[in-house]
């Protein structure tokens, strides 16, 4: 199969979106993201790129804006320009959003994209990646994992998927034990792996500057989506990147973070945890405990894409703790 049929057929988790749609109100669109911190150079009705250093920019998506254009894209991403090299970091949810930050790329940057990055296989990170091989030949980096989680998602959709179309210096495999490193010339960075928001995540750490994508392993003032999640192992990568000396945090979703924004993320999920484990010990099923959940009021207001997510987050607990 041709490279282009390949990443043609990626949608095949972006079921995981349709809790997108029931999210909406004034406060909930106000509240998300709304705070650039960062050199707005681009602004559409899905998102805006904000500059974070010489080469390097991250995609804020903005998809709770009342327009029919604003999810082309829903997850967030980036650019990073290098002397050699520009990585693109997602494939996002659509071809047209993608397509976008290729255009994006190419402008401020002067070439198209070299590379793109994968941090896991749901369908808001991977749906838009076809249209990232209309007019180059980009290499993708992503794990083993993911791609045969993908594979998997295409078959039982009734399509064929297979790594075949991607020439051995076209695909670049992220190995599960250890980072890899990706040299842009004066620029270089670490793809690391990790688990927890699903069985297969990727980050990405810059040297120089110390900047960190953080796929969706945080979500910055926003309840995240444990549809795929192992809860320990989550709140073991959130740990590290806690460590992390970043200065900014890109999350998966939400306004670039900084380090009193995911030590109040870290708090967040810390309280579920606590929560989920009572009503477990206690007999009480996931969906009457996640209606009785409010988070602490210490931390402020939490967008959610749909009112689910807390019990997402409570069966989550219940089928770890159940193992």
């Amino acid at each position: 199969m041709h490279r282009r049929n390949f990443v043609a057929t990626l949608g095949g988790c972006a079921a995981h979106l349709a809790a997108v749609g029931a999210a909406g109100g004034f406060g909930m669109r106000r509240l998300f993201a709304a705070r650039p911190r960062g050199p707005v150079v681009a602004e559409e009705p899905w998102g805006r790129l904000e500059q974070l250093s010489d080469g390097v920019w991250a995609l804020i998506s903005t998809p709770l804006v009342d327009d029919p254009k604003a999810r082309l894209t829903v997850a967030n991403g980036g650019i990073i320009a290098g002397r050699s090299g520009v990585a693109l970091v997602e494939g996002l949810v659509s071809p047209e959003g993608a397509r976008w930050l290729a255009s994006a790329a190419r402008e401020l940057t002067g070439r198209a994209p070299d590379h793109v990055i994968l941090t896991h296989y749901h369908g808001d990170h991977s749906t838009g990646l076809s249209a990232l091989y209309e007019d180059g030949d980009a290499i993708l980096h992503a794990s083993q994992t993911t791609l045969a989680t993908l594979q998997r998602s295409a078959e039982e959709n009734g399509r064929v998927l297979s790594t075949k179309g991607f020439a051995d210096e076209r695909l670049t495999l992220v190995g599960e034990g250890g980072p890899s490193r990706l040299d842009l010339g004066d620029r270089r960075l670490e793809i690391r792996p990790a688990l927890g928001h699903t069985d297969s995540d990727l980050w990405i750490v810059l040297e120089d500057p110390h900047i960190t994508f953080c796929g969706d392993l945080v979500w910055n003032h926003m309840v995240p989506n444990y549809v795929d999640a192992i809860p320990s192992r989550l709140s073991t990568s959130v740990r590290a990147l806690v460590d992390e000396p970043a200065d900014p945090w890109v999350p998966g979703h939400g306004d670039l973070a900084d380090s009193a924004d995911l030590d109040q993320y870290l708090t967040f999920i810390d309280a579920i945890e606590d929560a989920a484990r009572r009503a477990i010990a206690a007999g009480t099923p996931p969906e009457a405990a996640a209606a009785e959940y409010r988070p602490p009021t210490t931390l402020g207001e939490w967008v959610a894409f749909s009112p689910r997510y807390y019990e997402v987050a409570f069966r989550a607990w219940e089928r770890e703790l159940g193992d």
